[in-house]
């Protein structure tokens, strides 16, 4: 294990050099820029393939490609980006081939500006292309955990044979942290039953989204969501901090959670019982954690830097059975810690 103060935009090049990737296509956008930058140093430098593309359009398309013959590849852009690789991403869902994408959001809508942000969600976690999919999507709110979610991002793309997005906000992509990194170098699995390695064996391999008769469609669609209904059992991942008493859980990820904790430190050593979950994976979602706090808190609150693309999941996954409440801001202002109290602290004096 080798330790090194590294930002998070970094952490996600050298952590999928050891997940295996050998192909990285990319084009820059801020605040993204400096995965491109790391993976056109540490690609070549390993032995792997970097090519910055003419377009984010262009990138996810060379994704495809590398997928559909075998590699594990990925790219990684910010929102606009992202909204230009989302026919890509649909392709990728309806062939089934495994891919990784890293969305470090930025504010919007349309150019909006570098500061952080959590607008993406909906166009991420919901399926921004067209189609019936979803992507797996993991969101990490440290450096370390950019390097760790990188790399299952690859076991989970390779698992489910799916995109998996590692979604995070400018904040997390540019802090710079301490990161430890795995030594062992993982390999690709064998894909030979259904990747085309351009070898006799795999000739017969169709690697295809596109379905000619309604049957034939109609059992794409019906597999995907069989797909998508055991990732949901099998893959969801939380962090619960301090629920098991709490009278208000705030429910928030990224770099907001990272405010959200240091907030109820303080107010648990006032005498405010509140707590946070944390959700590590927005599809799937903790649903079932969130149904099982209903019958503890009296209160939920979604804290975002977006307009409340989260609640909605919130809402839906507590059946209403408890209030469910909103903070949220825009355009790259981040909430402190003190703004952070004075809310919970009023949500916490209602119940």
């Amino acid at each position: 294990m080798k330790k090194q103060l590294i930002k998070g935009n970094e952490a996600v090049v050298k952590a999928a050099i050891i997940a295996g990737a050998t192909e990285f296509f990319g084009y820059p956008i801020t605040p993204a820029s400096e995965i491109a930058e790391a993976a056109s140093l540490y690609f070549p430098k390993a032995g792997r393939t970097f090519i910055q593309a003419e377009s984010e359009v262009a990138a996810i398309n060379m994704v495809f490609g590398a997928a559909a013959a075998g590699k594990r590849t990925m790219t990684a852009s910010s929102g606009p980006g992202l909204s230009l690789k989302q026919e890509g991403i649909s392709y990728i869902a309806g062939a089934e081939i495994p891919a990784v994408v890293v969305d470090v959001t930025r504010a919007g809508p349309g150019l909006g500006n570098v500061w952080p942000e959590q607008g993406d969600y909906n166009q991420i976690v919901k399926g921004g292309g067209h189609g019936n999919y979803k992507n797996v999507v993991l969101a990490p709110n440290s450096a370390q955990e950019m390097c760790d979610f990188t790399i299952k991002a690859f076991e989970l793309a390779d698992k489910y044979r799916c995109c998996v997005v590692v979604l995070t906000d400018g904040c997390v992509g540019q802090t710079m942290e301490p990161v430890i990194f795995p030594d062992e170098i993982q390999q690709s699995a064998d894909k030979s039953s259904w990747a085309l390695y351009a070898n006799e064996k795999t000739s017969n391999n169709i690697v295809t989204s596109i379905y000619m008769s309604v049957e034939a469609q109609h059992a794409v669609n019906e597999r995907l969501q069989v797909k998508y209904a055991e990732i949901e059992r099998e893959e969801v991942l939380y962090d619960a901090v301090e629920t098991d008493d709490a009278d208000v859980i705030v429910v928030a990820y990224g770099i907001t959670s990272r405010i959200i904790q240091s907030a109820i430190t303080d107010l648990r050593q006032e005498g405010f019982k509140v707590g946070m979950l944390r959700p590590q994976t927005l599809f799937p979602f903790p649903k079932a954690k969130l149904m099982e706090l209903t019958k503890k808190t009296k209160l939920f609150l979604v804290a975002e830097l977006s307009n409340g693309q989260m609640v909605e999941d919130v809402k839906l996954a507590t059946e209403f059975i408890r209030p469910v409440r909103f903070y949220g801001t825009y355009g790259g202002k981040i909430p402190t810690v003190d703004e952070m109290k004075e809310v919970i602290r009023a949500m916490a004096k209602e119940v």
